[in-house]
């Protein structure tokens, strides 16, 4: 999964590429070819938040 920091040009990949917002991470999914998933954010209180804090 890539992490990108602008979406625009992911959702456009591929016709089958969806945006989803889950928990205030958005996601590219697609089912058809899902080497271009995508991330984009993260939430609060996951380890991927917690980069760099000790």
């Amino acid at each position: 999964m890539r992490v990108l920091s602008s979406l625009a040009s992911a959702k456009r990949r591929h016709a089958d590429c969806q945006v989803v917002s889950r928990k205030g991470t958005k996601y590219v999914i697609c089912k058809s070819n899902p080497k271009f998933k995508a991330r984009q954010g993260a939430t609060k209180g996951t380890r991927l938040s917690k980069k760099g804090v000790k």
